[in-house]
């Protein structure tokens, strides 16, 4: 389970699969790029604050328990106390407990971002392991409240909050009994919240300290993940060949260590299924994104069935303007050929973003100028840096944190758009306190994506010549293809490894079989999957940190394209209701989100309208064959 106390270890995923889109144009001058301030948080790992934190949690959690534990059934149903006395005592427990979680909230938050800021320095190794075993610790005490509010009848917690004094965390009620079925005793649970710093956790922890250490030798340097996947990207032809064959050799060479994690996470997931009672390898993640297995199968089907019209068309139009029969699939993200690329600078990025979320929206860009203002955003790539992209929450009480390895590439303006988008949504979110601002998977995408689709609108429409414009279209399309397209076959992957796993641990060869059957299936036969391409699902973070993540990034995205185009077809007093959307975080189900604009996830033609909006584009790519 994961809420309140337990959804603290819930770090942020990374939000990068794989680099696409444009690469810099040369030597990228990253002087002047901004670092975290971490002031509003604490000073430094020797911080007093840091204990005197802990020792306040430590306190506030003893009389907690004091108070409630094994009582919590007799104060909320006894007859000697009215309904409103009751709903009282109800509130004040739900305060206390949403307040240590965001005091605690805090710690874990500055102890993770310290920690991707520098994945190899030891010192943020140990202070990241140590504050994960004390909130473990301190978490499993207070295991007791989800529990207990659970056994209680569901119409005796209904009738208590129609009062004025818990109204506000009827959501949270309502929604913690969708857990009920697949909770455990008490002692089970508290065993399982203990044990993951030895097991999943751990094992996360391993996978990124070893990708941070990772080289990669190219012409005889040695770099970063993130510097490699830059030069897979770029220009050149036989430099985005050398660096493909680099990542490939270097996962190779780590394969027995990446299927080994593979083979324990999943296993230890199939351990603690069985013990929830879950019927289906991603039934868990289902369940905590808050959507019906029906609607994840209907964007599943939907997806693979539109693969021909999608990746198979659009990689066979690329085909030809590279001039071959199939790409290399170190090609495939590749800039166009005979287009000048050109480094954007980090003030020219900031200026691009603001424009379009202004126009969109005055607040969207005011909250925005935050992130730039004070020190909430770390842009540079240096070595030992987390690879990717992610925005952190941190808790209600503070602010989010955004991560970006800023190259100047085109699509590093996109990324940093998509995880902007992500701070503007946790930063209206936040007025649901920490138990109901951390949003559903599916829906956290839909802000992310929206900005990058506000930043690519405006982009476009500075577009001076055909060749810019055939440029953009198709690094959009690509960026699409791999947000819908390359996430679902990432989901089916993952569906293959679970499944398989209850047969018994995978060989490396089944690992790399399986993601040669859905590469190939989901990027057609204008792909040539090139030897070494095997490896590749060995770097993906979100298969080891977040099983069954992946499809989200597809939920998000077709979600956006359909509110677009209501956005386009209906502006006035489009950006209020969307407004509301973001501030509603967690509080709301996503059909109660998107009947105001008129959308329905679990129709299947809803799916199909936002795949059709990335049709669309390849449409315009296709006219402008000849111009």
């Amino acid at each position: 389970m994961k809420f309140g106390m337990n959804r603290l270890l819930d770090l942020a995923a990374y939000d990068a699969d794989n680099a696409s889109g444009g690469a810099s144009g040369g030597a990228f001058d990253a002087s002047g790029l901004p670092e975290w301030n971490f002031s509003s948080l604490y000073s430094g790992m020797d911080d007093a604050k840091v204990e005197q934190d802990f020792a306040k949690a430590k306190a506030d959690i003893a009389t907690f328990e004091q108070s409630f534990k094994g009582q919590l059934e007799g104060l909320l149903t006894s007859s000697q106390s009215n309904p409103e006395q009751r709903a009282d005592i109800l509130a004040d427990a739900v305060k206390q407990y949403e307040s240590m979680s965001d005091l605690l909230g805090g710690i874990i938050s500055y102890a993770y971002l310290l920690y991707a800021q520098l994945a190899t320095d030891p010192k943020r190794i140990k202070f990241l392991g140590d504050v994960q075993e004390r909130l473990t610790e301190l978490g499993t005490q207070t295991l007791f409240f989800e529990l207990e509010l659970n056994r209680i009848d569901s119409d005796k917690i209904d009738a208590l909050l129609e009062f004025d004094s818990i109204s506000h965390y009827a959501p949270w009620l309502k929604d913690i009994r969708r857990e009920k079925p697949y909770q455990l005793s008490d002692e089970l649970e508290q065993l399982f919240a203990e044990k993951s710093v030895t097991g999943g956790q751990a094992w996360n922890r391993l996978f990124d300290e070893t990708m941070a250490g990772l080289r990669f030798t190219v012409d005889g340097e040695e770099m970063s993940v993130e510097k490699v996947l830059n030069l897979i990207t770029s220009p050149d032809a036989a430099m985005r060949e050398k660096a493909a064959k680099a990542l490939s050799k270097t996962l190779e060479d780590n394969g027995r260590f990446f299927t080994h994690v593979t083979n324990v996470l999943a296993k230890d997931k199939a351990i603690s299924d069985k013990w929830r009672g879950f019927d289906d390898v991603a039934a868990s993640r289902h369940l905590a994104n808050r959507v019906e297995p029906e609607v994840v199968n209907a964007l599943e089907n939907s997806v693979r069935k539109a693969y021909p019209k999608l990746s198979h068309r659009y990689y066979a139009l690329k085909s030809k303007w590279f001039g071959v029969e199939q790409l290399n699939q170190w090609d495939r993200n590749a800039p166009l050929p005979n287009v000048p690329s050109e480094d954007t600078s980090w003030d020219d990025a900031k200026d691009i973003i603001l424009e379009a979320y202004q126009e969109f929206s005055p607040e969207m860009a005011e909250i925005t100028q935050k992130f730039f203002d004070n020190g909430w955003i770390d842009a540079k790539s240096r070595d030992g840096k987390a690879p990717g992209a992610f925005a952190h929450p941190t808790v209600p009480s503070n602010h989010p944190y955004v991560m970006i390895n800023y190259l100047g590439r085109k699509r590093d303006v996109m990324t940093l758009a998509h995880e902007l988008g992500h701070g503007v949504h946790q930063y209206l979110a936040n007025g649901q306190g920490a138990l109901m601002a951390p949003t559903p998977l599916t829906l956290a995408e839909t802000a992310s994506v929206f900005g990058e689709m506000l930043t690519f609108r405006s982009m476009l429409k500075n577009v001076k010549t055909v060749e810019e414009k055939r440029s953009m279209l198709a690094s959009k399309v690509e960026d699409m293809l791999n947000t819908v397209v390359r996430q679902i076959s990432f989901y089916s992957f993952e569906r293959k490894v679970h499944i398989a796993r209850k047969d018994g641990e995978l060989t490396t060869e089944q690992l790399a079989e399986f993601w040669l059957e859905v590469s190939a299936e989901s990027l057609g036969p204008s792909v040539k999957l090139n030897p070494g391409y095997e490896h590749y699902w060995s770097y993906i973070p979100h298969f080891i940190h977040s099983a069954f993540y992946v499809y989200a990034y597809a939920f998000g995205d077709c979600l956006v394209n359909s509110l677009y185009a209501r956005y386009l077809a209906e502006p006035e007093g489009f950006a209020d209701k969307y407004f509301d959307l973001l501030k509603a975080g967690g509080s709301q189900h996503h059909s109660e989100l998107l009947a105001p604009f008129g959308l329905d996830a679990s129709d299947e033609t809803f799916w199909d309208m936002g795949l059709d909006a990335i049709g669309a584009l390849i449409d315009e790519l296709e006219a402008l064959e000849g111009q």
